[in-house]
């Protein structure tokens, strides 16, 4: 079945990459307007995955990352319709230059091909996997997790109506229905048939995949995102980063999982930035340093830290907490334990924002804000089709550039090498 799904998907690519901008922006704005008009239907099958992984014992964090809700399917429109008012990234030129003996030599954007995407329970990204590839000229083979089942089954419904109705082949997109383990594999295994595959969710499905997979891999998705909050750090503004980076989303990968302190102002820090968090119910899992200055409150949700939790992406109301002596502790702190997601710092010295800037590498990394802002949506690109961690092809949010490759088109009047 996967092989199959991923030969048809292959051949409908074929016709999706020669298709008129025109042709897929009508099929786009016709993807929005079935989501407008079957809101209700989506949100009935949502509801039968929400039923069945609160039944399983699914985290609350976990279920806030799969519900939807009537403004979370209008954000999915409106990202659908911005993708659609972008210009259109393939058969774009990259320049041209003109060879000694006339030849025209032009650098042209064109799709990759066939973009197989693993992911975990998150209905929105069948929606930004449509929208994104369907505007690039990629097909795209889907397979979401079990407990989004029937989410995406309907908003895949949707899609392959609109591309029908907008003349283009509904198998340029493709639903993976088998959720066991040998339909992940099989996947895996499919080159020649796929030309990228990304994988979305935790750390184990990211190492897993780019382990054992014969398909070139995109990796993204997990983040072990850190805030640090230097000597010179505005204390009132670092207490509300931090919170918003933590709680805001605790379920998605660039909600922050460690909070780094500068020993100098830890003290004074801690039990304020503490409290607030303590009000969000958020466990605080502390090296012995900020477990002894948090002792003397009233904060209960303490636990002791352990080597692990440095690297340990909770997706929940949990976050690391370690003391540090400063900039140069705090940033060989992040590169060692770090994804290479999202990292923030606090501080009011421009200095010490632009060495922080410089040491740690990560895809994103900021200056006195959240590092929920990590998202393509956010960043201009409409929607994303994953956040990059690595550096080859491409890091960060993935938006239509990124589902792009080159080639060269070399126009001539009859030269020969001599």
């Amino acid at each position: 079945m996967v092989r199959e799904l991923a030969e048809r998907c292959q051949e409908a690519s074929a016709q999706l990459r020669l298709a008129s901008t025109a042709r897929k922006n009508d099929a786009l704005e016709r993807f929005a307007l079935l989501l407008e008009q079957n809101t209700g239907r989506i949100l009935e099958e949502n509801q039968k995955d929400i039923t069945a992984a609160r039944a399983d014992g699914m985290s609350e964090a976990l279920l806030d990352r799969l519900a939807l809700t009537e403004k979370r399917i209008g954000g999915m429109i409106g990202s659908v319709r911005k993708v659609l008012s972008y210009a259109d990234p393939a058969g774009g030129a990259d320049g041209a230059v003109r060879h000694p003996n006339g030849m025209l030599i032009s650098k042209r954007r064109v799709p990759l091909g066939v973009v197989g995407i693993i992911y975990e329970s998150r209905p929105n990204v069948t929606v930004d996997v449509v929208s994104l590839c369907v505007k690039s000229g990629n097909a795209a083979l889907l397979r979401g997790g079990r407990a989004a089942h029937f989410s995406n089954v309907i908003l895949t419904e949707l899609a392959h109506k609109a591309l029908r109705s907008a003349g283009l082949p509904a198998d340029c997109i493709s639903l993976i229905t088998e959720h066991d383990r040998s339909s992940a594999v099989e996947m895996m295994k499919l080159s020649g048939l796929l030309d990228a595959l990304i994988p979305r969710g935790g750390k184990d499905l990211i190492k897993t995949v780019a382990a054992n997979a014969d398909v070139p891999v995109i990796e993204t998705g997990w983040g072990n995102c850190h805030v640090y909050v230097d000597d010179e750090a505005d204390l009132t503004m670092a207490a509300s980063i931090i919170v918003n980076a933590k709680c805001s989303r605790p379920s998605v990968c660039n909600a922050a999982e460690t909070l780094l302190v500068a020993r100098s102002v830890a003290a004074e820090f801690l039990p304020k930035a503490a409290a607030a968090l303590a009000e969000q119910n958020v466990r605080l899992h502390c090296c012995p340093e900020s477990l002894e200055i948090l002792r003397n409150t009233d904060i209960s949700l303490l636990i002791p830290a352990e080597e692990s939790d440095w690297e340990t992406e909770y997706d929940d109301y949990d976050l690391a907490v370690r003391v540090v002596g400063g900039l140069e502790e705090a940033t060989e702190h992040i590169n060692r334990y770090g994804s290479g997601h999202s990292d923030a710092i606090v501080t009011k010295n421009y200095f010490t924002a632009r060495t922080f800037t410089e040491r740690v590498d990560s895809a994103a990394v900021y200056i006195n804000a959240s590092t929920r802002f990590t998202d393509g949506e956010e960043f201009g690109l409409g929607a994303e089709i994953g956040i990059s961690t690595q550096k080859l092809h491409v890091r960060g949010p993935m938006g239509l550039d990124a589902l792009t490759t080159t080639k060269f088109v070399i126009e001539g009047e009859g030269q020969v090498r001599e």
